[in-house]
């Protein structure tokens, strides 16, 4: 992957004010790979009770993740869009720990990138989430 590719594709998640204000940050990038951090953040938790991040912002960390898995990918031109995302919750992400999602772009065609997911805080055996997607590749 070329230093440009991986300097947009971080450019762009780093600006979409969401991901920005859930706090993402991108730790890995690479040919069809991406990694991003989510901190813990009480602005997030969906229980009071337990403390536990709503599944919503998991959710959209994978997405996010699963994008720039595709904007990274070396057949990828341009940017890209979800077409579909399914996430399998596993368990809740324990309260006080940042939560990691691990994408990457398996396959691509002319028109759509396939992506796999996981999703995990600091017990790295255990995934949170698992996710799979399909994504556009603009300009195929």
């Amino acid at each position: 992957m070329t230093a440009d590719k991986a300097r947009i594709a971080k450019q762009f998640i780093e600006t979409i004010p969401h991901s920005r204000e859930l706090g993402m940050r991108i730790t890995e990038i690479g040919d069809g790979l991406a990694v991003i951090a989510m901190p813990y953040d009480a602005r997030l938790i969906g229980d009071p009770e337990t403390g536990v991040i709503h599944g919503g912002a998991v959710s959209a960390l994978m997405d996010t993740c699963g994008g720039a898995a595709v904007m990274s990918h070396p057949r990828s031109p341009a940017g890209t869009a979800t077409i579909d995302l399914r996430i399998d919750y596993m368990r809740p992400a324990t309260p006080g720990q940042t939560i990691v999602a691990r994408a990457t772009c398996y396959h691509i065609t002319r028109s759509v990138a396939f992506v796999r997911a996981q999703a995990f805080d600091n017990d790295t055996d255990r995934p949170v989430a698992s996710a799979t997607g399909a994504f556009t590749v603009e300009g195929g």
